[in-house]
C-alpha cells in the first residue's frame, strides 16, 4: 500500500511544485488591494466588489510571475541555503527550469489578455513587475533601497485597488501603507540577520540587528501616528480601530521576538491566531464604521 501511494502521488509532485512556485501563501499580501474598497465605503456595490476582486486576482498573477523570475535567478544560491534548498521547488529539483518558464509565459499571457478587462490595473501591475525585476537583478543588493522597494510593492497594491474602482487614493492611506510596509520589511531583514546571519543574503552584510530594529520602531510609530491622524481627520468613527492597530503592532513584534517569526510576514500572520483574529476584527470594525447610512 505505501508503495502504491508513492507511485500514485509521484506524477502529482511536479504539479504541486508548480503551484508552490507561484507561492500562493504570499497572495495574502494582495489583500492590500482591497483597502480602497473598504475605506471608500463602496463594498456594498456588487460591481465595485467584482472589480476589486479582479484586481486582487490579477495582482496574484503578476506577483507569482515575479516570484518565478526571482527563483530562477537565485536557483544556485537557494540550493546552498539550508531551508530554501528544500522548500523552493526549483532549488529542490521538484520543478525544472523549462517547466517554470512555461508557467511564466502562461502568467504573462493571462496578464496580456486581462488588458482588455482592466487596463488601468494591469498598468500598475506592470510597474510592480518592472520594479521587482530591478529588485531581483540589482536593487536587492542596495542597503536601505531594498527595504523601500519592498514597501513600494505594497503601495502599488493599494494604488491598483484604487484604479480598479476609479477612486482617488487618500494621501493618508499612502503614507500609512508606506510606514506599515517599511515596518514589515525591516522586521523581515532583522529576522534574516538573527536566524541566518549576514550570509543569508548579500545586502545583510550592510545591516545590523540594532540598525533594522530602529528602522522597524520608527516605521511602526509612523504607521500608528499617520493612521490615527487619518482616522481623526477623515473618518472619526474609525477611532475604535486604533487600539486594534496598536495591538496588532505589539503582537507582531511579540511573534518576531518571542516566537522567532517575522522572516516571512505571511507565515507570521497565518501562524498566529491572535494576529489573524486582530486583522479580522479590525476589518469588521472598519466595515461597521464605514457602512453607508
Amino acid at each position: 500500500m505505501p508503495n502504491d501511494t508513492l507511485i500514485t502521488n509521484a506524477p502529482l509532485a511536479p504539479l504541486k511544485g508548480l503551484v508552490r512556485l507561484m507561492r500562493p501563501r504570499q497572495w495574502v499580501k494582495n489583500g492590500f488591494v482591497l483597502a480602497p474598497l473598504l475605506f471608500s465605503g463602496l463594498f456594498l456595490d456588487s460591481t465595485f466588489v467584482v472589480n476589486a476582486l479582479i484586481a486582487v486576482l490579477l495582482f496574484c498573477v503578476g506577483s507569482s510571475a515575479t516570484y518565478i523570475i526571482n527563483d530562477i535567478r537565485d536557483i544556485e544560491h537557494d540550493r546552498r541555503h539550508p531551508k530554501k534548498s528544500v522548500t523552493r521547488p526549483l532549488a529542490s529539483g521538484v520543478v525544472t527550469v523549462p517547466a517554470a518558464l512555461i508557467l511564466l509565459v502562461v502568467l504573462y499571457v493571462l496578464l496580456i489578455l486581462s488588458w482588455f478587462i482592466a487596463s488601468d490595473v494591469v498598468l500598475v501591475i506592470i510597474a510592480y513587475m518592472l520594479l521587482n525585476l530591478a529588485y531581483t537583478f540589482f536593487l536587492k543588493h542596495q542597503p536601505v533601497v531594498d527595504i523601500f522597494v519592498i514597501a513600494s510593492g505594497f503601495m502599488l497594491r493599494v494604488y491598483a485597488g484604487a484604479m480598479a474602482l476609479a477612486v482617488p487614493v487618500s494621501s493618508w492611506m499612502f503614507i500609512t501603507t508606506l510606514c506599515l510596509a517599511l515596518y514589515l520589511a525591516s522586521v523581515k531583514r532583522r529576522q534574516e540577520l538573527a536566524q541566518s546571519g549576514k550570509k543569508g543574503r548579500k545586502v545583510l552584510e550592510h545591516y545590523s540587528v540594532s540598525l533594522v530594529d530602529r528602522y522597524a520602531e520608527m516605521s511602526a510609530t509612523g504607521a500608528l501616528l499617520f493612521y490615527s491622524m487619518f482616522v481623526m481627520s477623515a473618518h472619526p468613527d474609525l477611532v475604535v480601530t486604533v487600539p486594534l492597530v496598536l495591538f496588532g503592532l505589539f503582537r507582531y513584534w511579540f511573534v518576531v521576538e518571542a516566537l522567532e517569526g517575522g522572516e516571512s510576514p505571511t507565515d507570521a500572520l497565518l501562524g498566529d491566531w491572535q494576529l489573524l483574529l486582530t486583522i479580522i476584527v479590525w476589518a469588521m470594525a472598519c466595515g461597521w464604521a464605514l457602512w453607508p447610512a
